[in-house]
């Protein structure tokens, strides 16, 4: 099979051009013909030219597609395919109009996957960075049924709700991470510069020093001696915690402890049975059946614990359990919900009834995020406290009896 290069003319009389793989220039013609494409040039291209303009190493430089380009690619699908637009001349419009060479280069792969006759979904799933398990099986499940128009659109309100999320806890975090990045910087200089000179102050009166000081100018002696070692250590712990996480194992048992942590546990817990809520939602309303859609709403959830809860939960449905009582077992859902989940199984309108849970859950967790940095501020009002207090009985406390007892000889 080999690489032609076109160009041709849609039905609105526009010059569009392409690449495709066929066996013959005749291949490529029929193919564009079938597509509305009226061809007017059609070349074969050597094997240079197949390759990515700007080389391997733009490639390897360019931006990444992330959530935000996800969410424009969804939105623009779902007009263009409410307008009737086909999905090759949708793809090549999008091309044509981004400036991100990252982008560009997986709408040529989609392109490319399409023309050679793949599915949307099969095409999709060959970039799992981008497209996730859940985007990859409602894109197959709106091929399936012919409302892709509405998969789109739904997975365009599921990717804002992710992003608003995202962007509301870093906005929450933010005055939380730079006291912290505050307060480390402040303990270097003062280990550093300022502990070692009063050393040498407390040096020269030769005068028995309280125990705080001596705590203190131990440790920063220790520090200064030992850097090397404890910025290898350091290295050495992140570089271990971070292959940890990577075990299936490990992150099962983080994110378990993230449920547990006193403050953001809540929000954590909230905002992952919002996203499951509403995950299970759309794949139910798309037609899936429930034992797949959990199999794959459980991929999406982006927490491991929950992740096993919601497989028990398929489990028991395909043991023939009723979903409420499954609900019930895993241990994850309030009162209320388990309610509204047996309501939504008697009256057949589950699906409704989900949306509703996940707009409960995404209102707990927006009033949980507002309300973090006020919850976190006591904890850094402590910390800064007790850093103040230690400084100032270790550091100006002997200077104070030093002074004092100056004072007591001159008199």
């Amino acid at each position: 099979m080999n690489a032609y290069a076109w160009r041709g003319r849609n039905q609105r009389g526009e010059v569009i051009t392409g690449a495709l793989d066929a066996e013959s220039e005749d291949a490529v013609a029929d193919h564009l013909l079938a597509t509305g494409v009226t061809p007017v040039a059609i070349t074969r291209k050597s094997a240079s030219a197949t390759a990515p303009t700007g080389g391997g190493w733009q490639a390897l430089r360019a931006a990444p597609v992330d959530l935000h380009d996800l969410l424009l690619f969804s939105r623009q699908m779902h007009t263009l395919q409410r307008a009737g637009v086909p999905i090759l001349r949708a793809l090549a419009g999008l091309q044509a109009s981004t400036s991100k060479r990252s982008l560009t280069l997986l709408l040529e792969d989609l392109r490319a996957a399409l023309d050679q006759g793949r599915e949307l979904a099969t095409a999709m799933a060959r970039h799992p960075r981008v497209f996730g398990a859940f985007y990859v099986a409602m894109i197959r499940v709106g091929e399936m049924t012919g409302r892709l128009t509405e998969a789109f659109g739904r997975l365009a309100e599921h990717l804002e709700f992710e992003i608003d999320v995202r962007e509301r806890v870093k906005q929450a975090l933010r005055y939380p991470c730079l006291v912290l990045v505050a307060i480390g910087i402040a303990l270097v200089v003062i280990n550093i510069f300022v502990i070692p000179t009063f050393a040498t102050v407390f040096a020269g009166f030769k005068a028995e020093l309280p125990l705080m000081t001596r705590v203190l100018l131990g440790f920063s002696a220790w520090m200064l001696r030992w850097w090397p070692l404890l910025l290898a250590a350091a290295i050495g712990a992140a570089w271990g915690v971070k292959a940890w996480l990577a075990t299936p194992q490990g992150r099962y048992r983080w994110d378990r402890l993230k449920l547990r942590l006193p403050i953001a546990g809540p929000i954590v817990l909230k905002a992952t049975l919002a996203r499951f809520a509403r995950s299970f939602a759309m794949a139910s309303r798309s037609g899936v059946p429930i034992s797949r859609a959990m199999t794959v709403v459980a991929q999406t959830v982006d927490n491991a614990f929950i992740g096993e809860r919601i497989e028990q939960m398929r489990d028991g449905v395909e043991r023939g359990e009723s979903l409420s009582r499954c609900a019930a077992a895993a241990g994850v859902f309030t009162p209320v919900v388990l309610q509204m989940i047996a309501v939504g199984e008697e009256t057949g309108e589950l699906d409704t009834l989900l949306v509703e849970i996940a707009q409960m859950y995404e209102r707990e967790t927006d009033y949980a995020i507002k309300g973090l940095s006020s919850a976190i501020e006591p904890v850094l009002l402590v910390v800064i406290g007790a850093l103040v207090l230690v400084l100032a009985l270790g550091v100006f406390l002997p200077l104070w009896d030093l002074g004092q007892a100056a004072g007591g000889r001159s008199r």
